[in-house]
């Protein structure tokens, strides 16, 4: 009787039921598939991206200087933490190209406060993470597409740190020994 009432419970029609598994035979279409192609112009959910700078970074095949969206305190405290966790293991917390990776023997990347990279618009940093550049590997499955929009930013802030001098502090922000202390 136990075993009569547990095999009941059982249904197998819910396992075993009628299906077209993907890329297999069917007699149901004239050409046998199974399955059919989109139909042309289909775009995923979530994958129209109409912003084409957003997403690229270039602004008529050149990389733009400019934020997609406003580089908030929070947008620039979001880049951090990302640098932080993606960055820094090659390019140092300062972004001096320094990190961990390197020290163990690693190839050196560039310092963001070279020159080069200081006049670079925040589109190539866009670009670099998004496609790779170099021996560094493109970091688009990894990072999201604001997050790298936001990394970029810190980049920017990062170089405007390490190279700051005491004649970009505002007046009221320094004493009159420029040490950057607040006045009372």
């Amino acid at each position: 009787m136990a075993a009569l009432a547990v095999m009941s419970g059982c249904r197998i029609d819910m396992h075993v039921q009628p299906k077209v598994l993907p890329l297999t035979h069917s007699d149901f279409f004239e050409d046998g598939r199974g399955s059919r192609s989109l139909v042309p112009g289909t775009v995923a959910r979530g994958q129209l991206k109409e912003d084409t700078y957003l997403y690229t970074g270039m602004i008529n095949g050149k990389p733009g200087d400019m934020m997609p969206f406003p580089a908030t305190r929070e947008v620039l405290e979001r880049g951090r933490q990302r640098f932080n966790i993606y960055c820094s293991p090659c390019h140092s917390t300062i972004g001096d190209g320094n990190g961990m990776i390197v020290q163990r023997g690693f190839r050196h990347p560039p310092s963001f406060h070279s020159p080069t990279l200081r006049q670079a618009p925040l589109g190539h940093f866009y670009d670099v993470m998004s496609n790779g550049f170099g021996v560094m590997p493109d970091y688009s499955a990894q990072v999201p597409t604001n997050d790298r929009w936001a990394i970029a930013a810190y980049i920017r802030v990062l170089q405007l740190s390490q190279n700051a001098t005491a004649g970009d502090m505002p007046p009221a922000e320094t004493t009159p020994t420029g040490h950057g202390e607040k006045k009372q």
